[in-house]
């Protein structure tokens, strides 16, 4: 294979490197990198001859991604031992370019993260383009490492305090940032940077200014015990309210900070190690290293096995319905760009589907994430009518009415009069049959589910359900849409839920089993939070509304009733009208201008009509009750084929309930406590019937030892 770093040598006494890994989109740092890294290091250590060093990429936009995060998530499956050997590696490589005999500057173009900003960091100086796509950052955090090359030691040197929130909230910055604050000595247009770069050598050059500049940096920061405490102290309250004591990485990065900046930097970096060791390797690590890569994975995805298959262009889109979701959807697509076609029976639920799309991005222009010319052109966008001749121009029509069969077969039959030839229909149903419905609607094969989530503005997730009939170009065409309008497909045969609310549906109904059991409100939410849900399934019910919760059940309740059971609780909070936070009642009261839950005496009353007998189960059981009916139905859509990979569970209920992501998703979760360890505890809930019953799937697992994902070879881990 090519070599991945080259040398040569400019006029005027000055070495230029170039990284550029053969075969590759981006540049990553794994040990074939590192290791020509070190040789051309090891040759240059002697060279005092040369002016100046200057290091940029050989992929224009693109600079250093980081490590190799394959190799990193591999470390939770070795000895800590070679995971600390893997971190050392780059300890000392980075220490021995900081040491070379002359000046070094880095030239960043585009992406510079992880362990390619630790390199630069290494190097005197820093230059960077003025371009878009160039950012500066520190993003371990977000998979469970922290930076574990310097990072934690060499940024706060260069940037002081601005490093606390860089390196524990993991978002990078622009150039221009980047050199306000230090960070890089300029920001200057990409053409310009090597010649900028041997004006930079010559400025270091000058009175030795880079060895002073070394010198300093290898000392203690120098902060008092007043800043280190007022600084680190907020820092870690913001932290902890963040993760909740779930994600230790941003803690151990405060600490590497904390313990290591006012030492100097040989003792500073041994501090990095000590805290870099407490996460590297660990399975919350794993964990989220894989949620990056499974959702990498679905951003290639393009919907279809078929490769030949290719979307069709869709150039404008009709929506019909205005409420909630319609609105939202006609916004998502308006703000990225596409005319949309908004159609509703009346003016006043036109006028209001327009509301709701313009807050949404005016709630965007308060925390500075929009600008009112968004809002404007967003607008001039989205036309509005009362009849659906408006939809006479539109590739695509995306159906938001009523969750009513009936109506929405009805709508079908008068879209077929108006709509061009070839035109794309889609439903955000979220609980009707695709297949039974694709009957209605103009083309069967160009009949599809485009299921958002609410609020569509915030959720990621788009699930696009294939009817039986519906053919792999519409298909193709919903997945890349979706990409366009910065949403995460993830194609789904029709079923009964389809895959969130499907695998969803055992987590919210046996919530009200053990409701049932006289198991408090509070046990059950404070269970589920715990696991790392971002709130229990009885206030997930109140926020959803307890009407859709209960007609949305009897649908999968029909369709499985073999794993249900009755929730006479739901119905008779629903017959009292009390529906959750839109009405400021359900499950609890909710009160105030933000809805504040309290507890309700009278929905208590209501409950207790209905508890058969008391219980206190450990919190233990209570997860157990709440997540294992979950993953038998994750192993029943797996087995049905409902998607095409384990991954598409995961990342689906990720994505689309807030599953806890340092759990991997439920597959993972399963994979880490292991298949045989959840069918004995599947046992101790024999009794509650066949929703506790092991799948064909699980127990073959569970009988061979087997994994739902393959455990990484322990030759792709550093130092393996």
């Amino acid at each position: 294979m090519a070599n991945a770093i080259t040398f040569e040598e400019l006029e005027g006494g000055f070495g230029l490197a170039t990284l550029n890994v053969p075969d590759a989109k981006v540049n990553t740092l794994g040990r074939r990198i590192l290791g020509e890294l070190a040789e051309l290091v090891g040759r240059l250590e002697s060279r005092s001859d040369l002016r100046g060093l200057l290091f940029r990429s050989g992929k224009p936009g693109q600079f250093i991604a980081g490590a190799d995060l394959k190799e990193l998530g591999a470390l939770a499956f070795v000895p800590k031992e070679q995971a600390a050997k893997g971190l050392a590696l780059g300890h000392e490589l980075f220490g021995k370019v900081s040491k070379l005999p002359f000046p070094t500057v880095a030239l960043i173009d585009g992406a510079c993260l992880g362990g390619g900003t630790e390199l630069v960091l290494s190097m005197d100086e820093r230059i960077a383009s003025k371009s878009h796509e160039t950012k500066i950052g520190l993003p371990e955090v977000k998979v469970g490492l922290i930076p574990g090359w310097g990072g934690t030691q060499r940024l706060p040197r260069l940037v002081g305090l601005h490093a606390i929130e860089m390196i524990t909230s993991g978002e990078p910055v622009s150039a221009e940032r980047a050199a306000a604050i230090g960070l890089v000595f300029d920001a200057v247009p990409v053409e310009n940077l090597i010649d900028e770069g041997k004006r930079v050598v010559e400025l270091l050059r000058h009175n030795d200014m880079w060895k002073q500049q070394r010198e300093r940096r290898s000392q203690p920061l120098g902060l008092s015990t007043d800043q280190l405490m007022f600084a680190f102290g907020a820092a870690e309250g913001v932290v902890r309210e963040k993760t909740k004591g779930q994600y230790p990485a941003p803690l151990a990065a405060l600490a590497a900070m904390r313990n290591g900046i006012n030492l100097p930097l040989a003792e500073g970096i041994k501090a990095e190690q000590a805290a870099a060791n407490e996460v590297v390797g660990t399975p919350i690590s794993a964990n989220l290293i894989s949620v990056f890569f499974m959702n990498n994975r679905l951003s290639r995805d393009p919907g279809v096995d078929n490769p030949e298959v290719k979307p069709r262009p869709i150039r404008r889109v009709g929506v019909i319905g205005a409420g909630l979701m319609g609105a939202g959807v006609a916004a998502a697509f308006a703000r990225s760009g596409i005319p949309v076609a908004l159609v509703d029976v009346d003016e006043n639920r036109l006028a209001d589907g327009l509301r709701r799309a313009s807050e949404v991005v005016a709630g965007r222009i308060k925390i500075g994430r929009a600008t009112p010319e968004d809002l404007a052109h967003m607008l001039a966008l989205m036309n509005t009518s009362t009849n659906m001749s408006l939809f006479s121009e539109c590739d695509l029509v995306v159906e938001a009415i009523t969750e009513n069969e009936k109506a929405k077969s009805e709508t079908f039959r008068k879209l077929a009069e108006v709509l061009p030839e070839g035109s794309i229909v889609a439903s955000n149903t979220s609980t009707i049959s695709i297949s039974r419905m694709g009957n209605f609607a103009p083309s069967a094969e160009r009949f599809v589910g485009m299921h958002f989530f609410n609020p569509v503005d915030r959720m990621a997730l788009v699930e696009v359900i294939r009817g039986e009939r519906t053919d792999d170009e519409t298909v193709a065409t919903i997945v890349a849409l979706a990409k366009k309008i910065k949403k995460t497909p993830i194609v789904v045969r029709d079923c009964p839920g389809f895959l969130v609310n499907r695998v969803l549906f055992p987590y919210m109904n046996d919530a009200l089993q053990l409701l049932g059991e006289g198991v408090s409100m509070d046990a059950i939410d404070r269970a589920a939070t715990k696991f790392g849900m971002p709130m229990g399934p009885i206030t997930l019910h109140d926020v959803v509304g307890l009407d859709t919760a209960f007609f949305a059940g009897k649908v999968l309740a029909a369709a499985f009733p073999d794993r249900s059971a009755e929730t006479p609780i739901l119905q008779e909070l629903v017959l009292a009208g009390r529906l959750g936070q839109k009405t400021g009642a359900g499950f609890r009261k909710h009160s105030g201008k933000k809805g504040k839950p309290e507890a309700d005496p009278e929905a208590e009353a209501l409950i207790a009509k209905h508890v058969k007998k008391r219980s206190e189960p450990s919190e233990a059981e209570i997860v157990d009750r709440l997540f294992l009916p979950m993953l038998l139905e994750a192993t029943r859509v797996l087995e049905e084929k409902i998607v095409r990979d384990p991954a598409d569970v995961d990342m689906g209920l990720i994505l689309g309930i807030g599953f806890p992501p340092f759990r991997g998703g439920i597959l993972r979760y399963c994979d880490q406590e292991g298949a045989a360890a959840i069918v004995e505890r599947l046992s101790r809930f024999a009794d509650l019937g066949k929703r506790y019953e092991p799948t064909e799937s699980l127990k073959a697992l569970a009988k061979s030892g087997g994994r739902f994902y393959p455990t990484p070879k322990l030759g792709d881990a550093f130092g393996g």
